[in-house]
């Protein structure tokens, strides 16, 4: 775990680090603070959210991490320390070498560019150290904001996928967008 503990990414005055390293209370406070814009769309972000399930997420990243099956960093201002928010890896398809990028920021810190570049910073991170061939990124048609952030961190949008996801309202259509290490160059 060591070696997880020890990476760090770096994005124009953001610092990611793996998420169990940011104190629940923080994550927790800008869960609730932001449920309004992300519940929608995150089903883990409901009403009733409690710390509790913070702290229980948190417990399980670790042993992710070292099985290769998960990483989840936690965005922070770089110069004032503020938790803003996350992005991570999920969904792992070993045959064909690509995974899920997923991503969230405190409603507070939206449209400032916070999570196209944690998002590209994952990726490349992910494309290059994990020896990955494509990441995707699918966000449910009505989430523009979600759309917003996948085309400015430079993924290419291939399509609608008809009832992609399953949300609080029912089924719905997702947009999918990839990053491959060729976007970097």
């Amino acid at each position: 775990m060591s070696n997880a503990e020890e990476t760090v990414l770096w994005a124009d005055g953001l610092r990611l680090q793996p998420m169990w390293l940011t104190p629940a209370a923080e994550i927790y406070e800008a869960a609730r603070a932001s449920q309004r814009e992300i519940g929608r769309w995150m089903e883990w972000c409901h009403e009733n959210y409690q710390q509790h399930e913070t702290e229980e997420f948190l417990a399980l990243l670790p042993a992710s991490w070292e099985r290769g099956d998960g990483f989840c960093f936690a965005i922070h201002d770089a110069e004032s320390q503020r938790f803003l928010g996350s992005v991570g890896l999920n969904n792992f398809h070993p045959l064909h070498s690509f995974a899920n990028l997923g991503y969230w920021v405190r409603a507070d810190a939206t449209a400032r560019g916070v999570a196209s570049r944690s998002t590209r910073a994952v990726a490349a991170w992910a494309l290059y150290h994990l020896n990955l061939e494509r990441l995707e990124i699918v966000v449910a048609a009505g989430n523009s904001a979600s759309q917003r952030v996948a085309e400015k961190a430079g993924a290419k949008r291939e399509g609608v996928l008809r009832n992609r996801l399953v949300l609080k309202d029912g089924t719905t259509d997702a947009v999918m967008y990839s990053l491959i290490a060729e976007d970097f160059l």
